[in-house]
């Protein structure tokens, strides 16, 4: 491994970087929260595609030529340069702090990529609160690493401005428009798609909230506030009504088993185990506020793991219809937002899973519908699916 110095420059081919590979940073600072992010700048330093910004909320740009992956302060960009279009001139990659604290206090931290190593520390900065680490850029027909490791007095917000991005709200964007950038949120785009939050510095998590809503986009004029599940194909059952749940599969740290549900009134309890409660129960959809389950977070030990679900109770669903959203929010973080964004006329769909990794809570999108098959049930399928080895008989609401 060799050691780069801060302003040191080398020519990828030279540092055995060729092809696909892997551009690590480790950001080592306990207590932070740290967003790590790739720009890809044009000719004149500036981010005028924002698609090519690669962070938490859009974690790959078009064609894959940089794809990322998460961990607890670290990250790693896939990179395949080739991909990239003639228009891009450069990756700038950086780290900055959301809330409190500044690059003072990092520990020992590294960009590693090929046989380099460019090694930085809270030492090397004074009270900033973002780096750009390091950069690769075209010169000469040729692809080059420069490690920087340059303070920056603002945060990510400051970052985008700085590239000449925006940051705007979530709005619907034409097919072939530059995705806008949001710094609100954090989407899961893909099935597979990970998340791992670090627990708050006093101990877990605070009162989770899981809400099932819809997310209507009408051409023109101002949102209207139907149902989520009027949005389902013909927008009514048989009997003029369709209900949809929202329902959790969950396993406790002591292997216990058990779900939550309105369908037997299984409600759950927030301040006792399983310590997860669902929230009333919308049959109308007409609730401005979807449906929601709680999770004590301050309890999150206990908790192993959780698949959230939502399934039809009366009427025909078709989900390419619904435009269905799902928000995980977890207090002094940004939502975790994930779509039910894949057709199918099953009676459930798996949404996503919450797990207890290490103590950090991990949201992984699944987005894996189900239907009654060969003698079992949609909930039957869903348990065997993901090892819950739960027995069912059939149950009502009323």
């Amino acid at each position: 491994m060799t050691n780069f110095t801060r302003g040191q420059k080398g020519k990828l081919a030279d540092l055995g970087c060729t092809g696909v590979f892997p551009v690590r940073l480790n950001m080592n600072a306990a207590g932070l929260d740290i967003d790590i992010t790739c720009f890809g700048l044009d000719a004149h330093d500036q981010l005028s595609d924002d698609r090519y910004m690669v962070f938490f909320n859009q974690k790959s740009c078009p064609g894959d030529a940089v794809v990322l992956e998460l961990g607890a302060g670290s990250a790693r960009f896939m990179t395949d340069l080739a991909r990239l279009p003639e228009s891009i001139h450069k990756l700038v990659f950086a780290a900055s702090i959301s809330g409190e604290g500044t690059m003072r206090q990092l520990a020992n931290s590294s960009m590693c990529l090929g046989n380099v190593e460019f090694a930085l520390t809270g030492a090397d900065f004074q009270d900033e609160k973002a780096v750009i680490v390091g950069e690769l850029y075209r010169r000469d027909g040729q692809w080059r690493f420069a490690a920087v490791g340059q303070g920056f007095s603002g945060g990510l917000s400051a970052l985008l401005k700085h590239f000449g991005g925006t940051e705007v709200a979530p709005v619907a964007a034409p097919a072939l428009a530059p995705k806008p950038v949001s710094l609100s949120k954090i989407t899961l785009e893909k099935r597979g798609d990970k998340i791992s939050l670090e627990k708050n510095t006093g101990g877990g998590f605070g009162r989770i909230r899981v809400n099932l809503n819809w997310n209507q986009s009408p051409q023109g004029g101002a949102p209207e506030k139907t149902g989520f599940l009027n949005k389902l194909m013909n927008k009514q059952s048989v009997n003029g009504r369709i209900d949809l749940d929202l329902a959790c599969m969950f396993q406790m740290v002591d292997g216990t088993p058990g779900g939550v549900q309105a369908l037997g009134n299984s409600w759950g309890s927030f301040t006792q185990a399983p310590f997860i409660h669902l929230e009333g129960d919308d049959r109308s959809g007409s609730n401005a506020g979807g449906e929601n389950i709680f999770i004590n977070g301050d309890q999150f030990q206990h908790i192993k793991r959780l698949v959230i679900f939502t399934f039809i109770y009366e009427g025909a669903a078709n989900w390419a219809a619904t435009d269905g959203v799902v928000v995980i929010e977890v207090p002094g973080r940004a939502p975790v937002e994930v779509r039910l964004d894949q057709g199918s006329n099953a009676s459930m769909c798996a949404i996503a899973m919450i797990e207890n990794i290490a103590g950090n809570l991990q949201v992984t999108k699944l987005v894996e519908y189900f239907a009654h098959s060969a003698g079992k049930s949609a909930h039957e399928q869903l348990s065997d699916r993901f090892g819950f080895g739960l027995r069912f008989k059939k149950g009502s609401k009323d």
